[in-house]
């Protein structure tokens, strides 16, 4: 099995083609609540991000952002649907964490839904806690927000 990573942004075709099968994905999973995260989720402004690759075909990917001085949000984290649940996303989360310490940041943030209890287990897994939902997710019901200190 021949894993790599790349370090591009969000103009990266693979990255652009596994954010619209990640939000074909999440359209299902959220039903309703769909329309309010979408709102979140614009590509425009990452300029980090990472494609996973296994034998040079793009399976998955994620993304970090500018969150505060020291911190970054963790964002657009997806692993192609066929290979759920082999531990691939933490080669892309562990890529991402690297990388914000590079840039200087010394924690990660991120949100997920209650809708993806599989996600909420790998966070839990990989060490984040969970923390008072943040802006703009305050009185948001469906979503759980982490932090992880680098």
């Amino acid at each position: 099995m021949n894993l790599k990573t790349k370090r591009t942004n969000s103009k990266n075709q693979d990255f652009i083609n596994l954010v619209k099968e990640l939000d074909a994905f999440l359209s299902i999973r959220n039903g309703e609540s769909d329309e309010f995260y979408s709102q979140f989720n614009g590509l425009e402004a990452l300029h980090h991000t990472i494609v996973l690759y296994l034998n040079d075909e793009p399976i998955g990917c994620g993304a970090i952002k500018q969150f505060n001085e020291n911190t970054v949000e963790v964002k657009r984290m997806y692993v192609s649907q066929k290979l759920q649940g082999k531990n691939l996303g933490i080669t892309i989360l562990t890529e991402l964490e690297t990388w914000a310490k590079e840039l200087g940041n010394s924690s990660c943030v991120l949100e997920t839904g209650t809708m993806l209890p599989e996600a909420i287990r790998f966070y839990e897994k990989n060490k984040y806690q969970r923390i008072p939902n943040y802006e703009p997710y305050i009185g948001a019901s469906e979503s759980v927000c982490f932090e992880k200190h680098l």
